[in-house]
Parts: C-alpha cells; structure tokens; sequence
C-alpha cells in the first residue's frame, strides 16, 4: 500500500517523506523501547563499534532504497519499481551464493539464468537499463545480507533503532534546510498533512522491524523469496490506480521474472521434503 500512501502526502517530494520517515522511525522506536523495557540491549549494541559500523551500512543503504522508491512512486514509475522488488528475491539468492557461499540446486540456476533474461528483455523493453528497478532490487538485497550478518548479536528493534539513529542527524538538517528555504509541507499544509507525515514513521518501522526479526532465523534465499509478496500488490496498484502503461515488450520481461519466481517456489515448496531425505540417509548410514 506504501504507493498509495506516497500519494496522499503531496505535495511532499522524496527527499522530505524521507527525512520525515527517519526522524519519526526514531521516535517510534524510541517509544518501542520504552514500553518494552528494551534500552538496555540497544545501548549495549550502541557501544560495540563493529556493530554500529555493520548497522551504519545499513541504514546508507535503506536510505538509498526509500529514496529511489520514494523518487519513483511520485514520477510515475511504480511499475518499474515493482519490478525491483520482483527482481529482489534473485539478487538475494545470488548474493546468498557470492558472498554467504550458499550452495544452489538445479531449479534456483534455472531462475537465476530466466532472471538474468528478464534484465536483458526489459532492459530493450525500456530502450535502457531499467535502473530504477536494479538500484531497488540490490539495494535491498545487500540491506538484507548486512541484517543476516548482525545475525542475534542485536534484536531487531534495537538495530532499526541504530540505523535511524545514524541517519537522524542528516534527515534533521535537510528538515531545517527544506523549512528555512521554504520548501517543506510538514508544517505548512494543515494538521491532516503533519500527522500523515508523522506517521510514516510507524509505517516505515513495523516491516523493517518484522523484516529484520525474519532476516536472523531465516536462510537468506528464502528471505529474497517471500519478498515477492509486496511487489504483486504494488504491480496491480500501478496499472488499476496509477493507470501506468503496460506494452507487449514489458509484459514479456515481467513474465520471464514471475518465471523464474516460479522455479524457486517450486524449489522452496519441495526444499522440506527433500531435507526430510537427507535426514534419513545420513541416520541409515
């Protein structure tokens, strides 16, 4: 729903509804960790330099996401930022493979080799690089790789808490600049607009916070997988509220990407039964 709700916030542009979600995201988890009774854990994380390093990382590149997504929803490329996110479940899988040395079966090197196509078919499709989608689906992926790394050093409350906290100094100052030189909306277009602003704070803390719990107990290809949820809702949005153009060449790379989804569902539905085996042959041997 994140594209309808970018809408209803104009005349707010990108960088604004991001400084906005940083600033609030802190506080809510300011107030999440209050009721929770959790500041201690987050303060501990807080003082460990590795990790504030790994979750500085982090928040550059959620940055970077919500700020591409943001830029696109608004000029009128939510189908191509769908497309990111339908691209996202293959580039967790190929970094899962790059960097985490996760082995791949048969099917998911199929879907990669279908993925990789998609690109390419879209790439003519869109007469250039579609990098509005590429720079949303790696952003993304390497966001969920550096959460698998923090690993159950820091809950997931905690760590969003940090990455906000990271960002708030940048996301206050382009508050204050956007007010001094007359360009901000927060304030200017009545209590309706404000509170909507404010609360994206929830809506930006509750999936990442979810998101983050799921990236510690989770195989990181399965998180890419499940990730292929939101952008469905997001495609249909474009089209039968954005009324977004669809030619023959864009449905054909969009249909080589549901493909290769395809391929890794049929792998993770199968992944149980096929543990299930090996379980049983290594307690025969």
């Amino acid at each position: 729903m994140m594209p309808l709700y970018f809408m209803v916030l104009e005349p707010a542009g990108p960088v604004e509804i991001v400084a906005n979600r940083v600033v609030w995201s802190l506080a809510f988890c300011a107030i999440l960790l209050t009721v929770m009774r959790a500041w201690k854990p987050m303060l501990a994380a807080g003082r460990n330099p590795r990790t504030v390093g790994t979750l500085t990382g982090a928040a550059v590149l959620i940055a970077l996401n919500w700020l591409t997504y943001s830029w696109a929803v608004l000029n009128g490329h939510a189908v191509e930022a769908a497309l990111g996110y339908f691209i996202n479940p293959l580039v967790s899988v190929l970094l899962g493979v790059l960097v985490l040395k996760e082995k791949l079966r048969p099917l998911q090197w199929a879907a990669m080799g279908v993925g990789f196509t998609a690109v390419l078919v879209l790439a003519l499709a869109y007469g250039n690089m579609p990098w509005i989608a590429l720079a949303l689906a790696f952003s993304f992926g390497f966001y969920g790789l550096v959460k698998k790394g923090i690993g159950s050093r820091v809950d997931a409350v905690s760590s969003l808490t940090i990455e906000t906290a990271v960002l708030t100094p940048i996301a206050a100052g382009v508050m204050i600049w956007l007010s001094v030189t007359g360009a901000a909306t927060l304030t200017s277009n009545g209590p309706g607009h404000f509170w909507l602003l404010a609360a994206s704070g929830v809506i930006t803390a509750v999936p990442l916070i979810f998101f983050g719990a799921a990236a510690r107990r989770l195989p990181l290809s399965t998180v890419g997988l499940l990730q292929y949820l939101a952008p469905t809702l997001q495609f249909i949005i474009a089209l039968a509220v954005f009324k977004e153009a669809m030619p023959p060449e864009r449905w054909a790379g969009f249909g080589l990407v549901w493909l290769a989804l395809v391929l890794l569902t049929v792998d993770m539905i199968g992944g149980p039964r096929r543990n299930r085996r090996l379980r049983a042959a290594a307690a025969a041997a």
